[in-house]
């Protein structure tokens, strides 16, 4: 009776050097990793089994199923984004409905059942089918895909325009200050009011540079929103001057001995989601997110006429999306329409 395949593995040769030792097409073959650590080793037997299994092309959509390519783009594409997690639960949601379907039946009746059976939001759904058009459209690039078949996607929900009074801040402020264990909320609130940067930015700001995160210069008054050298991504972070206001505060909680700017004794807070639950109630504020706070700074800045170049900037938004979403705040907005038919009228 035949051996039965152990698949590939490792073996060490006496010379000290990993090989890798498989079966292919009915014979034994050996490929040497180059590396006399087993960690290293290790890591080599990790491609080369990657390398073994990824899908031979080019399919055609009937020839593969979804989950192969969500685990092409997952292993390949994802860790080289910004935020590989975003892509990770995407495919968690998509693998378990959609996976064992061909490509080729990833129509529009297969895409609303999945919407269904999620039973979220048009702007959660639109996000994980807009996943699996990615995946799609990276394997058909890679050529292991004839084509990439157009996936059906949710109506775009509109643009949420909430955003707080001075008087919720205020009281958001206040119900953070008086919580002994919420103190760190009122600097995060402060630092998102003042420059509209995004929660994670800001919980990873600390007062040194260092590779994790962004960091402020409280000498030269900036705000460096991302890491040394992190590549830019859509959701853009430019380093900005900060506001002196905030600059104050800054510069007082250093002189306290703080080393990272949203801190609970001396350590980074990796979420001030339960603070946050708990001001909101104190505060009596309903239906408002943490990321409200950059809506909320990036609309009184528009309310108090600031220039729209020079906001598009210091708030990361592209200028299209600051005039669609948020230039209706602007003093300026349609005045040119209402002065011309002032004129024509008189």
């Amino acid at each position: 009776m035949p051996r039965k395949a152990l698949g590939a593995r490792l073996y060490c040769e006496r010379n000290g050097v990993w090989y890798i030792r498989d079966l292919v097409g009915g014979s034994e073959c050996r490929v040497s990793t180059r590396a006399r650590d087993r960690r290293e080793a290790e890591k080599a037997l990790a491609r080369y089994i990657a390398d073994k299994d990824r899908p031979q092309g080019p399919s055609r959509p009937d020839e593969i199923t979804a989950a192969d390519v969500l685990a092409l783009y997952g292993s390949e594409r994802a860790p080289t984004v910004a935020d590989p997690e975003r892509i990770a639960y995407a495919i968690r949601a998509l693998v378990p409905i959609l996976g064992a379907l061909p490509v080729a039946s990833l129509n529009g009746a297969a895409c609303r059942r999945y919407a269904k059976r999620r039973g979220l939001s048009d702007g959660t759904i639109r996000k994980e089918l807009g996943t699996l058009q990615a995946a799609l459209n990276y394997a058909a690039v890679e050529g292991l895909l004839t084509s990439a078949p157009r996936i059906w996607l949710p109506p775009k929900p509109a643009p949420r325009d909430r955003w707080l009074t001075r008087d919720e801040v205020a009281a958001l402020l206040r119900a953070a200050y008086r919580n002994p264990k919420a103190k760190h909320l009122a600097r995060f609130i402060l630092t998102a009011i003042y420059t509209g940067t995004r929660s994670q930015a800001i919980l990873g700001l600390r007062y040194t540079p260092h590779t994790s995160g962004g960091n402020v210069d409280t000498e030269d008054g900036m705000l460096y929103r991302r890491a040394p050298g992190k590549t830019e991504t859509k959701k853009r972070t430019p380093p900005v001057p900060i506001p002196a206001r905030l600059l104050a505060h800054l510069r007082r909680w250093e002189r306290m001995g703080a080393q990272h700017v949203v801190e609970i004794d001396g350590m980074p807070v990796a979420s001030v989601k339960r603070a946050w639950a708990t001001a909101l109630a104190t505060a009596g504020i309903d239906h408002c997110t943490r990321h409200d706070l950059r809506r909320t700074a990036v609309t009184w800045a528009m309310r108090a006429g600031a220039d729209k170049w020079a906001a598009s900037g210091f708030f990361g938004l592209s200028f299209d999306m600051l005039e669609r979403v948020y230039g209706h705040h602007h003093p300026d907005y349609l005045r040119s329409a209402v002065e011309a038919r002032r004129v024509a009228a008189n």
